[in-house]
């Protein structure tokens, strides 16, 4: 099909929710609309102000998907709509754009990067979908390079990931994870020897390359180097708050402690949470 196609004429039918979520909708934004109106605090928040709290609702949203707290996931989500019907209302009234701008936006993109299902082009394997994705942006964008798409304030983990994802897909990429293993310790090994040099801009150099090898090596292994890192730190916290209720349980002063006598406890919450899991895994 052509590359471009009236997404206005796609017919896309309802389902039973439909109706309701127009009305609800269309609540939430009236509501919206009068917060900012007659509250003081809304209608003295900025786009600047606001930019804490969008950020600090995004982290509270994966912190419920870590969880699988679900029902927690369900307001966090609301909470996180209500950042973005925020900002789409400050931009309504300084005549920048509308929430109507942003969802027929999001409705016109998601049919002409979906031409697979809403055109006549094929895409068979999620790998030739997000080819195409990216084929397709490049097109209806200014932007010269499939790279600058990725925000430079994400987490650098994430920014990472998100490159060398993105470069992967025009073919800039290793054949096999095979490959990616030697790299891994070439990296190491000139961290070492940096290590030694005392230089602290070139340790730092060496650092990043590991660190980017890493990220490369989870990419293969389709795991996102921010849960697993994520989920590392929580599993030290909670060890080491065993390790700190333990000593406080006998009364003595960790600080004073040998790193041998801390290791007793940490094993203790180690072989404990093995327990769980393997109850859990035959339960």
């Amino acid at each position: 099909m052509a590359d471009t196609f009236e997404t206005e004429a796609v017919k896309i039918d309802d389902d039973e929710l439909t109706p309701a979520i127009r009305e609800h909708f269309g609540r939430l934004y009236n509501i919206m609309r009068e917060l900012r109106s007659k509250c003081p605090w809304d209608r003295e928040q900025t786009h600047d102000s606001l930019r804490q709290y969008l950020l600090e609702e995004v982290y509270e949203v994966l912190e419920t998907l870590d969880a699988k707290h679900y029902e927690e996931l369900r307001k966090e989500m609301g909470d996180l709509l209500l950042q973005i019907l925020f900002h789409s209302r400050i931009a309504s009234e300084e005549n920048v754009f509308t929430l109507l701008d942003v969802i027929q936006s999001l409705n016109d993109k998601l049919i002409r990067r979906h031409p697979h299902v809403f055109g006549d082009v094929e895409a068979h394997t999620a790998d030739k979908v997000l080819q195409n994705w990216e084929q397709i942006k490049l097109k209806e964008s200014d932007r010269k390079s499939v790279l600058d798409g990725v925000p430079k304030v994400m987490p650098a983990l994430v920014r990472a990931y998100r490159i060398q994802e993105k470069a992967s897909r025009v073919g800039f990429d290793w054949g096999d994870i095979s490959d990616v293993w030697p790299k891994v310790f070439e990296e190491l090994r000139e961290l070492q020897e940096a290590a030694k040099t005392m230089k602290r801009e070139e340790i730092e150099d060496e650092m990043g390359d590991v660190l980017f090898s890493i990220v490369n090596i989870s990419r293969f292994l389709s795991v996102n180097p921010e849960d697993a890192l994520r989920g590392t730190i929580e599993k030290f916290n909670r060890r080491f708050r065993y390790v700190e209720q333990k000593f406080s349980e006998q009364n003595r002063d960790m600080k004073k402690a040998t790193l041998e006598e801390m290791d007793v406890f940490w094993n203790e919450a180690k072989l404990s949470e093995n327990r769980i899991q393997n109850a859990e895994g035959q339960g």
